[in-house]
Order: C-alpha cells, then sequence, then structure tokens
C-alpha cells in the first residue's frame, strides 16, 4: 500500500484476503511506537485476532511460533532501513521468508510496501529521498509509495530508474497492489482517479485500480 495509514477501506481489502482471523502488526519502522500500536488495535480488535510483534527491548521467546500462526502480517510505516536492520540482526528476515513461502498474507504501506522488494525509494537516511538496494528482495524490481502524496517522489523515482535503479512500482497513498508469489494480480484504490504505475527508463505506465466500496 502506498501510504494510507489505518482507517481505510484497504483494511477491509487486508481482512478479506486473510485467510482467517489472525493478524499481527509489526511497528519495527516507527520504533515500536505506541500510538501505531494503539491505532491498529482500535482499527482491527474489534474484527480479527489481532496481536503484535515488537523487538524492544527484545523479540517474545515464542517468535517463529506466533508469526508462523498467523494469518495476516502488517507491516507500519517509518524508517525502512532501520527497520530492515534490526529484522536482519535477529533473524526476522529469514522468519518472514518463511511465513511467505507458507501462504501467510504480507502486507502494509510506506516502509511496509517497500521492504519486499529488492530496492525502494526512502527518506531512512535524512530529509532527502534516496534509493536503497537492500530490501528484503521477495519480490523483484523496486518500489516507491507516497507516489501522489509527496511531491518529490514522482520525479526522485523516474530520475532514479533513468540512472540504473531497478524498475518496479509506484504506488499513490491510496493505492494497494496485490501479489500472488512474485505476481501482479489486482491493484485496487480507495479513491477515484489514485492508481499505481510500472516504472522503467522509458517512463511510466498508469495500472488502473478497482475502486473499493
Amino acid at each position: 500500500m502506498g501510504g494510507c495509514g489505518f482507517g481505510t477501506l484497504l483494511d477491509d481489502y487486508v481482512l478479506e484476503l486473510a485467510d482467517g482471523p489472525k493478524i499481527c502488526f509489526l511497528p519495527t519502522a516507527s520504533g515500536d511506537d505506541d500510538w501505531a500500536l494503539v491505532r491498529f488495535y482500535e482499527r482491527f480488535g474489534a474484527r480479527a485476532e489481532t496481536s503484535h510483534v515488537v523487538f524492544h527491548p527484545w523479540p517474545r521467546s515464542d517468535l517463529r511460533e506466533h508469526v508462523l500462526g498467523q494469518d495476516a502480517l502488517y507491516v507500519g510505516g517509518g524508517n525502512t532501513a532501520n527497520m530492515l536492520a534490526i529484522w536482519r540482526l535477529h533473524g526476522f528476515d529469514a522468519l518472514l521468508r518463511e511465513a511467505w513461502e507458507s501462504n501467510v498474507l504480507l502486507c502494509g504501506w510506506s516502509a511496509g510496501m517497500i521492504c519486499w522488494f529488492e530496492a525502494g525509494v526512502t527518506d531512512s537516511f535524512g530529509p532527502e529521498l534516496a534509493g536503497m538496494q537492500d530490501g528484503l528482495g521477495f519480490l523483484p524490481g523496486s518500489a516507491c509509495p507516497h507516489y501522489d502524496g509527496e511531491g518529490q517522489r514522482r520525479p526522485t523515482y523516474q530520475r532514479l530508474v533513468c540512472d540504473g535503479f531497478p524498475p518496479g512500482y509506484a504506488a499513490d497513498d491510496a493505492v494497494g497492489l496485490l501479489f500472488a508469489g512474485t505476481e501482479l494480480r489486482e491493484t485496487v484504490a480507495t479513491k477515484p482517479g489514485s492508481r499505481a504505475y510500472r516504472v522503467s527508463a522509458d517512463g511510466e505506465e498508469p495500472l488502473e485500480a478497482r475502486l473499493l466500496r
């Protein structure tokens, strides 16, 4: 998801896609922020079996059992680079791949969008946007969230790709992209006119999005 946060029809879409009621929130990118946790439980607490995983001061002792027992893992926004470093330090990157290969739904917005790709456009290193090429690599190529929500996202991503950055997908804030394995299956949006794009050195190709209602 490009950058919706909680509280939109994309949350309902996640619940529809999950093969069961168990959904676990990963607020690592926001430093396990309490506000993010509250928003998650406000949004999903009455509609799913909710839980969360934090890494401060350390992860739970039953981490693998808990994660693999979920129907969906939902990654919040924040600092992608810091999140990936923490996950790798604790071997959580390998656990996420195991969950993905076990058909657990992996989803998220902003940092929770780009982390699944090989590369992404991020502000993890400072206020200026930059390309990062050490994502989890479950999905090939690159990704850019907030395509219509932050003025420098579109020109930065296009410049990076023209300079040799891996091509990939951009998503407006109100848009979600559904992959089955590594194949793009559907693009959805919560607002008319919002969409995703395939971005390459040849330019951007709009992808029509199904409007959620």
